[in-house]
């Protein structure tokens, strides 16, 4: 008997911390989207973070993005020419970027990326008592600190999600039509023909914007919360990626549905 209200105790703490810290992101995404009028009078604090999260981002996702392309390539010849359909590889190469591997690759990579540094970064700040140091000073730390890398990261990710699915597309076409021998011509007028700019374009850019809200966030809430110790700070950055990665998969299924099925 005892054993059984254990459990049942420990099972209401874990639902009422988790309850908790839901409250407690939900309060301060309300914080940060209500005081984020500020940043109108001080853009530079906003294109300075863009810099920050995407310049040094913009190396990994143009890598990835060309290796992403050259498997699409290769992978994508050899089952459309199993059904004669080998000159469609650039209209399969396209839609696979910009739909789907586009906005998740890149977000995955602004994860573990970005979003890691900017969780480190924070966490740093509060174990260094510059948060708390901001409040003494009648600074708000989620005005100051938070908000313009929260605007920064919904910025950047877009842009290197067009900047993968762009050179994806480069990637395909080296493969597919330098070196296998594709003719070019079918190449472009099949993804001319078949890529709609509203539809799979500004879906998948839609995409991305969702993924930058909520892996910034995220990466932000932890760095904020971290405890101010170097395991707490090397713990919030792992738990950060962790559930930067699980939430854009979990949201990408749920988009995809609401765009592509209804």
């Amino acid at each position: 008997m005892n054993s059984v209200l254990n459990t049942l105790g420990n099972l209401g703490a874990f639902v009422r911390e988790h309850l908790v810290g839901l409250g407690y992101a939900s309060r301060m995404f309300v914080t940060i989207m209500r005081r984020s009028a500020f940043l109108l009078k001080r853009p530079r604090l906003v294109t300075d973070q863009v810099h920050f999260v995407g310049n040094y981002s913009f190396v990994i996702i143009a890598v990835s993005g060309l290796f992403v392309g050259f498997v699409l390539g290769l992978q994508g010849y050899y089952t459309l020419q199993r059904y004669g359909a080998a000159d469609a590889l650039g209209l399969l190469v396209a839609l696979s970027l910009v739909r789907e591997l586009g906005p998740v690759v890149a977000a995955l990579l602004f994860a573990g990326r970005a979003g890691a540094s900017i969780t480190a970064e924070i966490g740093l700040m509060r174990a260094g008592e510059q948060l708390t140091a901001l409040e003494m000073m009648a600074v708000d730390p989620k005005l100051r600190v938070l908000a313009p890398r929260f605007w920064g990261g919904i910025i950047a990710l877009p842009l290197l999600t067009a900047v993968f699915s762009a050179v994806g597309i480069l990637g395909g076409y080296a493969v597919g039509v330098l070196l296998i021998g594709v003719d070019a011509g079918a190449f472009w007028s099949q993804m001319q023909s078949g890529v709609d700019v509203f539809k799979d374009v500004g879906n998948g850019m839609i995409k991305s914007v969702v993924f930058g809200i909520a892996v910034t966030f995220i990466a932000l809430l932890q760095g904020y919360v971290a405890k101010p110790t170097p395991d707490g700070v090397a713990s919030a950055t792992t738990r950060s990626v962790v559930i930067s990665s699980l939430s854009v998969l979990g949201l990408d299924f749920i988009l995809t549905v609401m765009m592509f099925s209804i």
